[in-house]
């Protein structure tokens, strides 16, 4: 999948993208409105970005996990090769210090990205701060010539680029989550 992402000032506008698009087979999931006004987005029924979404926790622990399990590693080697795994002690102390240690890293790293906003919408920050609006969709490759159409006609959006997209699988099981939960009672 691929994401296209567009700047708006009128979300009057965007609910009429949106709308248009979830007409031509598009999913909710597929489509993501970005901006610092979250109560105008909700008055407007858009498919707001979650508040910790908007900030950088998820990548931020991925990092930190990295980081973990590379210090976790030289931990065990280094008791290892230097024979103290040989002691009375046996590996019991120095796996639980690699834990910790990956845990800790894990920990920070999430901590971290709670204070920076995602690393995708970076870009876009001086854009948000004036008020403006990023939309966003995930779309596979058949579905372009639809959004190119449906974009012609809305001359005050501007496209801003592409990136990388929600994966498939995910947008996928998103959707069908929300159809489970409209058919229950």
């Amino acid at each position: 999948m691929l994401r296209h992402y567009y700047i708006s000032d009128d979300l009057d506008d965007l609910e009429a993208i949106e709308n248009e698009l979830e007409s031509k087979g598009f999913s909710k999931p597929q489509i993501h409105v970005l901006s610092e006004k979250d109560a105008e987005v909700e008055k407007h029924h858009l498919h707001a970005i979650e508040a910790v979404l908007k900030q950088d926790v998820v990548h931020s622990t991925e990092i930190g996990a990295v980081f973990g399990a590379i210090g976790a590693a030289i931990i065990l080697a280094v008791a290892y090769f230097l024979g103290w795994t040989e002691t009375a002690a046996g590996w019991l102390p120095f796996v639980f210090l690699a834990v910790v240690v990956l845990g800790f890293c894990t920990w920070e790293g999430g901590l971290i990205g709670i204070q920076v906003p995602n690393y995708q919408f970076k870009r876009f920050q001086k854009l948000l701060k004036q008020g403006k609006h990023v939309l966003f969709v995930d779309l596979d490759a058949e579905q372009e010539a639809i959004v190119n159409e449906v974009v012609k006609h809305h001359p005050r959006l501007k496209h801003a680029g592409t990136g990388e997209a929600t994966p498939g699988w995910v947008v996928k099981g998103q959707d069908k989550f929300q159809r489970f939960m409209k058919t229950m009672p």
